[in-house]
């Protein structure tokens, strides 16, 4: 019990940069916190019950001796003296995967606002309001994307070209992580219809 307190205490103080979408972003957790509380919760709630200490059917207060047990034995499809208990593991198990999915978030989802703030902090030196200060038709509007983005008006297409670059266009594979990648990819392409 100890030890999973202190694993729950480093949980809550894990610090990724990706929070969790579904907490408001003060109380925001990253996802490997909420797997690590799902888990444990679940091991408490497994923990919280108590194995029966004799056979069922036994009524309770009744001596566990061959004689007792061998007494309240019953014909083979006789219903139970009493209702089956929940196994330990399973309520655990359900518990555990009820917070992971009540804490979790999509894992392929785009987080817009980091892709808001990496457009903002590498791309706006050119292409300011979708515009394009270098070619200037070349904007980052969708009906140009779609007329001169290899691929057309889609994020896989952007992503490539944020990767790689293209023509006056700087590679940004190097500078950003895939992640970033993504999330600069789905903005621009949430943004391509409102620029």
């Amino acid at each position: 019990a100890i030890l999973a307190q202190a694993i729950l205490a480093q949980a809550f103080w894990l610090r990724l940069p990706r929070p969790v979408a579904c907490l408001p972003r003060a109380l925001a957790m990253p996802r490997s916190a909420c797997l690590v509380l799902a888990a444990l919760l679940g091991l408490y709630a497994a923990a919280c019950f108590v194995a029966p200490s004799g056979p069922r059917g036994l009524p309770a207060g009744a001596a566990n001796t061959p004689a007792s047990v061998a007494d309240s034995v019953q014909a083979p499809g006789a219903a139970p003296a009493d209702s089956a208990a929940w196994s330990p593991l399973a309520v655990g198990l359900a518990l555990g995967l009820l917070a992971a999915v009540l804490g979790g978030r999509p894992a392929l989802a785009a987080d817009l606002e980091n892709g808001e703030g990496i457009f903002l902090g590498n791309c706006t030196a050119c292409h300011t309001g979708g515009n394009n200060s270098i070619v200037a038709e070349k904007k980052l509007k969708k009906d140009a994307l779609e007329k001169y983005l290899t691929g057309g008006y889609n994020v896989e297409a952007i992503k490539y070209q944020v990767t790689n670059g293209k023509g006056s266009m700087p590679a940004f594979g190097e500078r950003l992580g895939p992640d970033d990648i993504e999330d600069v990819a789905n903005y621009v392409y949430e943004q391509a219809t409102k620029w």
